[in-house]
């Protein structure tokens, strides 16, 4: 097996291109089999003895990975990078034993507060080495939580876009485009950096550019808000696309309806964005139980 270890490794590094923290985890996970099903079965195992590995070696297998105190949402990443392991191994045709994972409940949203938000703001336009790309990255914030966008689509905007209206048409997922609003706050923060902006806004450019001029990319929209909220102190949760939660949840809680809210968030679905009822309920529990005179009794 060892040999089959080293084989997975180089194609994780070398075929995947895979981050050494992702090839650290994968390699982990298939080591702990190979370990385990050698006690398992009693003997070496090697690419040939996989070939007979069953549902109820894979149930042994998490089951002794639950000692150690495993979630199920840590079972059920362990149980996927087994698949990936045994594709390898086996080739990706090859019948690998149906085994459910754990269910996994669904994490709901967190929103942040909208004082928080406009403090992030604040302190990454601040922060930001010159005026113009400190004026970007309040535009660009605004407007994730002004207008409930992706980031990847506030980076994808085109200067033809411009002027601005009332109106801004987003193309977001599958190319579905989508019509929102755009608040007066929004649109003039998005206005004075135009600008302050070095770079001419062509119809076929970039609307935010990076410091050189070429497309602004969302790692750094995220790496902005990484370095605002760590020196604001707000959770590790606080990310860009926490921001579009925060629109889609303030609306809800504000009485915007499901169906008006799914359309401005691009969900092909309603299933997605019924996710936010369950955060509103969350919300006002919240407060129910943190300012009701009587919530304790």
């Amino acid at each position: 097996m060892a040999s089959l270890l080293a084989e997975y490794h180089a194609f994780l590094t070398d075929n995947r291109r895979m981050s050494p923290h992702s090839v650290r985890a994968y390699q982990a996970t298939a080591e702990r089999l190979s370990g385990f099903l050698e006690r398992h079965w009693g003997g070496a195992v090697d690419r040939t003895g996989l070939v007979r590995i069953s549902a109820g070696d894979l149930r042994a297998f998490l089951a002794d990975r639950r000692v150690d105190g495993l979630t199920n949402r840590s079972t059920a990443r362990e149980l996927s990078a087994v698949r990936h392991f045994l594709r390898f191994a086996l080739g990706e045709d090859a019948y690998l034993p149906a085994l459910k994972g754990p269910r996994v409940q669904r994490s709901l949203p967190r929103p942040v507060n909208p004082e928080d938000v406009v403090a992030l703001a604040e302190d990454a336009a601040g922060s930001a080495r010159e005026g113009w790309v400190g004026a970007r990255d309040w535009a660009i914030l605004l407007l994730l939580y002004g207008s409930g966008l992706r980031v990847s689509e506030a980076t994808g905007l085109m200067g033809d876009i411009l002027p601005l209206g009332s109106t801004l048409r987003v193309t977001g997922k599958r190319n579905k485009t989508r019509i929102i609003p755009l608040l007066e706050a929004v649109k003039a923060a998005i206005e004075d950096y135009i600008e302050l902006c070095p770079y001419p806004m062509m119809r076929n450019e970039p609307l935010f550019r990076g410091s050189r001029g070429g497309p602004l990319s969302p790692a750094l929209v995220r790496r902005a808000v990484q370095g605002a909220r760590g020196r604001l102190g707000l959770s590790e949760r606080t990310t860009p696309h926490a921001l579009r939660h925060s629109f889609a949840t303030h609306l809800l809680a504000g009485g915007a309806d499901l169906r008006s809210l799914q359309e401005l968030l691009g969900h092909a679905s309603l299933s997605s964005t019924q996710v936010y009822t369950a955060v509103d309920t969350a919300m006002l529990l919240d407060e129910y139980f943190n300012a009701h005179p009587r919530a304790s009794g």
